[in-house]
């Protein structure tokens, strides 16, 4: 990429697109002299800006609004279709899978069956790409870049999963350049929770909050670490791997057989409380009444223990299958049961600050939702990098 000096007229021009840009992607199509009033530029100096946004194939006119004296003026966007990316959620049961663009279009979700069919991170991939664009009814050939969420903690530096148990047919290491080989994309691989906590801070509970502890409940469980609007993913990307943790003696009061956590409060140990063994978590679930509620909370007491000693967070936000079907009602009975104190020793219970326990905001696709946000910004980045400075 070629460089300029600041403040030559070359440099103006291209600092300047690049404001329009970031103007045109934040509020969406613009006039010219509403263009010029956010940027604080003169109309014709906007009209410019424009007419070379155009000429890149960036935006284009994307209808008329009515203007107070004259003619109609035109409005122009960012276009949707220059560049794309494919968001794909890996699940035990099912792959999801949605059409990204810059500008963070709804596109329509897919939903593939996960069959016993030979997988591989080419073959989940590929279909995952092939079935969003048909979707969205646009060409695989403007998809750029896929990021992907899965059950396992990535290392992205070396390359390797581990905890792989719902990715049959996933190699410990090399997925990521197997995809990239496989598409000839850029690939962002990353952990399920984590994208999950991205998706709260992006769209959901925590939008304005200094930090968060994500905590996922359902078949396997998770916490995302959220500081200052950054996740925190460990040296090798295993950070948050708490299903592993071995319970506390007092575990042995609500399950004297758990030897961890997942033990204690997975999806088979959840079904089995509920009186559901033989079914899946989320439809053992359905059945939950306030009875049920209560014992849940009880068994996150404990898991929020060790959470709230290794992390202090201000704010705790449940998610997963458990914690979206337990909503505000799981939230309310787990946020009494931290006032009341989740220590044994008085004096760790005094200093400890207040914890806010909230209920997940981002709904049922919220891996997906956080790998979508990834992409935006990713997306955005790339516009923005192709007007030369």
């Amino acid at each position: 990429m070629t460089t300029v000096d600041p403040g030559t007229p070359t440099w103006l021009r291209a600092h300047n697109d690049r404001t329009a840009l970031r103007l045109l992607l934040e509020h969406g199509p613009l006039s010219r002299s509403r263009l010029g009033a956010l940027s604080g530029l003169s109309k014709p100096t906007a009209g410019q800006m424009i007419a070379r946004l155009e000429r890149a194939g960036i935006i284009e006119p994307m209808g008329e609004v009515a203007a107070t004296r004259g003619p109609n003026a035109v409005v122009y966007g960012v276009r949707r279709d220059v560049v794309t990316g494919v968001a794909v959620s890996i699940l035990a049961d099912t792959i999801e899978a949605v059409l990204t663009d810059p500008v963070d279009s709804d596109r329509p979700v897919v939903v593939l069956p996960v069959t016993d069919a030979a997988r591989s991170p080419e073959t989940d991939v590929n279909a995952a790409i092939d079935a969003a664009c048909r979707a969205a009814g646009v060409d695989r050939s403007s998809v750029s870049v896929v990021a992907i969420g899965v059950q396992a903690a990535v290392d992205v530096a070396a390359d390797e999963l581990s905890f792989t148990d719902t990715l049959p047919g996933w190699p410990q290491s090399g997925a990521r350049g197997r995809i990239e080989a496989a598409t000839g994309m850029i690939v962002i691989l990353d952990n399920d929770v984590n994208l999950a906590a991205v998706a709260e801070r992006a769209r959901g509970a925590m939008t304005d909050a200094s930090g968060f502890t994500y905590l996922w409940l359902g078949d396997g469980l998770g916490v995302g670490l959220d500081i200052d609007g950054r996740i925190q993913r460990g040296a090798a990307g295993s950070a948050g791997e708490i299903g592993y943790l071995e319970v506390p003696r007092s575990a042995a009061a609500l399950d004297p057989a758990a030897v961890d956590f997942t033990d204690l409060l997975g999806g088979p140990a959840v079904a089995a409380l509920l009186g559901a063994p033989h079914l899946p978590l989320v439809e053992a679930l359905r059945g939950a009444d306030d009875g049920a509620w209560e014992r849940i909370a009880e068994r996150v007491g404990l898991l929020l223990a060790p959470v709230v000693s290794l992390f202090d967070p201000a704010a705790i936000v449940l998610g997963g299958p458990t914690g979206v079907a337990g909503g505000e009602r799981l939230a309310a009975l787990i946020q009494r049961r931290v006032d009341e104190g989740l220590y044994p020793r008085v004096d760790l219970r005094a200093s400890r600050p207040h914890v806010a326990v909230r209920a997940s905001a981002t709904g049922d696709q919220s891996i997906l939702l956080g790998a979508r946000q990834l992409l935006v910004a990713h997306l955005r980045d790339r516009l923005e990098t192709s007007i030369a400075i």
